[in-house]
């Protein structure tokens, strides 16, 4: 199937599609601005309170009544338009394909092929992928308002610059020296090393200069791999600044060659015999990297050999005791970055605005010493750790109880993430400046999807399209879109659908494609249409039934190999939850018989572990939870997710009352209305799904009210490696 890359399939249409936009245009901004100034944010009533000159609220007087003439004057041009633009979206494609070139680091490293990157030849042992999905709520500003948020086009901006950044960031390596000391936490889905050494990210080798925060932040890199710090520290014992270099200079001292003799790092002398980096003196039995005898130890340093003191001092910066975490930073950005910060108000600090480099990168070193250890840092780090939250067990923390994965609240998506599912893209503009700042991680993109006017789902016009987007860092093969036809009320506006699309991961040793699933929905709603849903959810199993085996049809006249399905997943924003007495009839789906919820007991019962996902939009700008790190802070305990998350209503609230404050009886821990299911069904015989994590991703705190999922699911092959 060929992929729609242009809304139109001629020029001509696109030029009357572009002429009819830009003649109705005005009138539409001028009605947004209107029903915005009269709709304000918590956010805005707080500064216009302390506002003592009442400036603000002399500004929305004003402008207010300058919009509606405005928009009486706009009403003819955007009569015209519209008479041109309404037939034309009954030959509009139902989403847009745009795929951006991978750049020279990324080909460099053997990621980015004819298609793009990671498809090489599939491993016998099989591979793991990374999912997440997140509702991101960019309707019109005007429309915006009524859950508390403002300013979409600075907010779609701001997401693509947080998403982009949490999943390009360094993948961190811990190395446990005490093997008695396994309670430890990093950020999201890091792994074990297997010895001390400065690693990259699966996917993203550090560059030798980057720039954080524009030019007067430039940070350079030592060009070989130092021991002592991981990114460019300026007091390396070892490694020495681009400043300090010279012919006859040692790192180690200061007064040259007066102590040359007993310097290692100099050539000149008798005494050069020592191997030691780090002590002037001489004096070998006071140094951690060497001993006068055999003694067990420490073997994995990468400056010493087998024979290392048992107890290594605090005083050598190379060899401590505890954890030691390699951590590198990931790749420049190669455009200067916006200004914008989100949603945050200024005087916040530093450590907070994790959408700029600073933050998403994690560029730090940390040492934990026997006596409480140093930590030595570069210019790249960050005040203090995001955390990865975890809900404690005994033994093995991030895991509860029997559970067979790992499961954690961070404040950053997951480094390395593979497959993006967006719901609420809704404003044109903002899809735009969404999709620029994705398409700096992911290749290929599926955007604008949907249908306006009449054409596609049922007789009701839809002022908006679906508001669906799905990223790949892997190539799309097919996509489909279709239309939910059983929408009501103002839910029935918006062309809510479902997206389906093929990509391809691999291909294996018979040449045979190897290839995966995604299906990103949005469902009804509107509380107490359960019946709506169930049946969307009907059309969402038959859609894609008919989907995959469309896609699997082999040409006419050509014998092509059969397909090998890796994944089939489905995400999206499904509107009900686990744990409501509301929703037992959508729980009961059949849905949940093919594909599995790793949140999910049963019916009506989460895992203890499981989070709500919607945020209360009355407290969307406290700040208790205006950073990620604060909000990720609050999500670990019980009674802040009572204070911020949506829970079920009981019989004594209003379902449409604010929670915030009040002592009720709360099931659960909050609606989970965001899913992530896998289904192994359509898998090749002895393949295997284990889900490796799953998370719930604070980073869009303070741009969005729904918390972000992702899930890490491994594909095993049952084969061996040759």
């Amino acid at each position: 199937m060929v992929l729609h890359i242009t809304p139109y399939s001629s020029a001509c249409l696109h030029f009357l599609d572009g002429l009819s936009w830009s003649l109705v245009f005005p009138c539409y901004w001028l009605l947004d601005r209107l029903l915005a100034s009269c709709v304000a944010t918590s956010l805005e009533k707080r500064q216009r309170s302390q506002d003592p000159c009442s400036f603000l609220t002399l500004c929305v007087l004003i402008s207010a009544p300058l919009y509606l003439l405005l928009l009486l004057a706009s009403l003819p041009l955007a009569l015209l338009g519209f008479i041109i633009w309404a037939p034309l979206q009954a030959i509009r494609q139902p989403y847009l394909y745009t795929y951006h070139r991978p750049d020279k680091h990324q080909a460099e490293q053997g990621q980015a092929g004819p298609g793009g990157i990671g498809v090489g030849e599939w491993r016998p042992q099989g591979r793991s992928f990374c999912f997440s999905s997140a509702n991101v709520c960019l309707l019109p500003d005007s429309l915006a308002r009524f859950n508390n948020l403002s300013d979409t086009h600075r907010r779609a901006r701001e997401v693509g610059k947080r998403i982009r950044n949490g999943a390009s960031r360094p993948q961190i390596k811990i190395y446990i020296d005490s093997p008695t000391n396994t309670s430890i936490s990093a950020a999201s889905f890091s792994s074990l090393a297997t010895g001390f050494r400065r690693t990259s990210s699966l996917d993203h080798r550090p560059d030798q200069t980057h720039t954080t925060n524009g030019p007067a932040d430039t940070e350079t890199e030592p060009l070989t791999e130092c021991p002592i710090h991981s990114s460019g520290a300026t007091d390396c014992p070892v490694h020495p600044t681009a400043g300090d270099q010279g012919a006859s200079e040692c790192p180690l001292h200061s007064d040259g060659a007066d102590t040359t003799v007993d310097c290692p790092l100099h050539t000149a002398g008798p005494n050069n015999s020592s191997n030691c980096p780090i002590h002037t003196s001489g004096e070998a039995p006071d140094c951690p990297m060497h001993s006068t005898g055999p003694q067990s130890g420490h073997h994995d340093c990468p400056m010493h050999g087998e024979g290392t003191q048992p107890n290594p001092t605090p005083d050598c910066p190379l060899h401590t005791s505890g954890v030691q975490i390699s951590i590198s930073a990931p790749e420049p950005d190669p455009q200067v970055e916006e200004a914008e910060t989100g949603n945050h108000r200024p005087g916040e600090q530093a450590g907070g605005d994790t959408g700029s480099m600073t933050a998403s990168r994690e560029s730090l070193a940390r040492y934990h010493g026997s006596d409480g250890g140093g930590v030595i840092s570069s210019n790249n780090t960050l005040s203090h750790v995001p955390r990865t939250s975890i809900f404690k067990r005994p033994g093995r923390k991030r895991r509860h109880g029997d559970e067979s994965f790992d499961h954690e609240i961070s404040a950053f998506f997951p480094a390395n993430l593979d497959f993006l599912a967006l719901q609420e893209v809704f404003d044109h503009g903002s899809t735009t400046r969404l999709r620029q700042q994705l398409h700096r991680y992911f290749p290929y993109v599926l955007s604008d999807v949907g249908r306006y006017g009449w054409k596609g789902c049922c007789s009701r016009f839809k002022f908006l399209n679906s508001g669906l987007m799905l990223a790949s860092r892997y190539p799309i093969l097919d996509a489909r879109y279709e239309c939910y036809p059983n929408g009501r009320g103002e839910d029935a506006l918006a062309a809510k659908g479902a997206l389906f699309a093929k990509v391809h991961v691999g291909t294996s040793h018979q040449e045979q494609r190897v290839v995966g699933y995604l299906t990103c929905t949005h469902l009804h709603a509107i509380e107490g249409d359960a019946s709506v849903r169930c049946e969307q959810l009907d059309l969402l199993l038959q859609w894609g039934a008919e989907f995959r085996q469309s896609s699997s049809q082999q040409p006419e006249g050509e014998k092509v190999l059969e397909d090998l399905v890796a994944f089939d997943v489905i995400l999206g924003d499904l509107n009900f939850d686990n744990c409501s007495s509301e929703d037992k009839l959508e729980q009961q789906h059949a849905l949940f018989t093919q594909y599995k919820d790793p949140c999910r007991l049963g019916p009506g019962e989460d895992k203890p572990w499981a989070l709500g996902t919607l945020l209360d939009p009355s407290g969307l700008y406290d700040d208790e939870v205006s950073s990620p790190e604060s909000l990720q802070k609050v999500m670990e305990n019980e009674e802040g997710r009572k204070e911020y998350l949506v829970f079920p209503p009981s019989k004594s609230q209003c379902p449409a009352s604010s929670q915030k404050g009040r002592k009720i009886p709360l099931k659960g821990n909050g609606r989970r209305i965001d899913y992530i299911l896998y289904s192994d069904e359509s898998l090749q015989q002895d393949w295997k799904l284990d889900i490796e994590e799953f998370s719930f991703i604070t980073q869009l705190a303070g741009i969005t009210d729904h918390l972000s999922v992702a899930m890490r699911l491994a594909v095993f092959t049952g084969e061996e490696e040759p």
